[in-house]
């Protein structure tokens, strides 16, 4: 039976990786993980009581397309809460994760062939959902020296659409307002749709990510209960979009989707509530981080743009190999640590990058910080 060329697409190395240490770890090896952007917390307790109670009390059906009423009220106060945005909760779609947030929004948007632009390094799966839409992506490198983030001058011609994110995976680095707004200015002056990849707010250090709701109205917005609300598993996130392009994005749904976990729904709605054991994840990222800035050093990885947000560092390790995947595949070898390769997020130089997590517990942060400078003072050597 043929398959289309649209499915053809490339692996996602970080769970290629995952399962590489998955096979270590059977075969009786302990493995570091800092190759996957996966809280090691669970979601809330507030969350799990509240399903646990939801599961005993009656049937988890199908919800509206849109997601339960509550929950896009309450996902439209934070707006009010986290930015001092005013936002209509009609706007606001609940989706299956942030991944179905982009599909929908890819689909809602542009008709097959349209030229979508990303920056490098980006993440993976944006490309791979661009291509088996029939759409083009369009690829352009970021600066080292603007923090890994686009800038308008960077921005290649006819493109129907521009995606953005901040803080951004891989390099954890922000947009701040000026940045943000100059990057939409140049969008709606070539008529191209601009969309916000917002899934790590919630995740920053020294001021607040910006929404693109602060700058204007006429974006899609897309999050996720992922990452600041350790929800990886539950598969729920959610998408703000203009108010004429509502009832567009619900057929999709619809037809698409029928409606997200309404199991997971329950869950996101308590978990917002759950602010102070938030709170408390955000610090270990925060000490985790310090220790990250202070360790990699140490281990010979001293050319890194220190993260604003999120929980990676990306780390240009040119001066040992220019194959990241051969590389990364050492260290899981030799270290018992497991790192993304850079060819993840980027094609034309990330043969040259690895990306670490920090996110697990401060206690294998720092394991896997001493397991890799024993591996730097045997095997690297500039």
């Amino acid at each position: 039976m043929r398959v289309s060329q649209r499915g053809d697409v490339a692996p996602f190395q970080v769970m290629e990786v995952m399962e590489a240490a998955t096979r270590a770890e059977a075969a009786g090896k302990h493995i570091i993980h800092m190759e996957v952007g996966q809280p090691g917390t669970p979601a809330p307790k507030l969350a799990r009581e509240a399903v646990a109670r939801a599961m005993e009390t009656g049937p988890l059906g199908y919800t509206n397309a849109l997601g339960l009423p509550a929950l896009r009220k309450k996902i439209a106060a934070l707006y009010d809460d986290w930015y001092g945005v005013s936002l209509n909760p009609d706007r606001v779609i609940v989706t299956t994760g942030s991944s179905t947030g982009f599909t929908l929004a890819f689909t809602s948007l542009f008709d097959t062939g349209a030229r979508v632009g990303i920056g490098a390094p980006g993440y993976p799966s944006y490309k791979a959902i661009i291509q088996a839409l029939g759409l083009e992506t369009v690829m352009f490198q970021c600066a080292p020296e603007n923090r890994y983030q686009p800038v308008p001058d960077d921005l290649p011609d006819n493109l129907d659409g521009l995606l953005v994110a901040s803080p951004t995976n891989p390099a954890g680095t922000m947009l701040d307002k000026p940045a943000l707004s100059a990057l939409m200015e140049a969008c709606a002056a070539r008529g191209a749709s601009f969309i916000s990849d917002e899934i790590y707010h919630g995740i920053e250090y020294e001021r607040k990510a910006v929404t693109a709701l602060e700058v204007s109205d006429d974006a899609y917005i897309i999050n996720s209960f992922s990452k600041y609300f350790s929800m990886t598993g539950w598969r729920i996130g959610w998408m703000v979009v203009p108010e004429d392009h509502i009832r567009q994005v619900e057929r999709l749904a619809q037809n698409f989707f029928i409606c997200a976990p309404h199991v997971s729904q329950v869950a996101a709605l308590a978990a917002i509530d759950a602010k102070d054991e938030l709170e408390a994840n955000v610090e270990v990222y925060r000490k985790n981080r310090e220790l990250m800035k202070e360790g990699l050093p140490k281990c010979g990885f001293t050319k890194t743009a220190p993260p604003d947000g999120a929980f990676y560092f990306y780390v240009d390790v040119s001066d040992y190999t220019d194959d990241s995947a051969e590389f990364a595949t050492q260290i899981l070898n030799e270290a018992g640590v497991a790192v993304t390769p850079g060819v993840d997020f980027d094609p034309v130089r990330g043969s040259q990058m690895i990306r670490l997590s920090y996110c697990r517990s401060t206690a294998d942060v720092e394991e896997g910080l001493a397991r890799l400078q024993k591996f730097a003072e045997r095997w690297l050597k500039p």
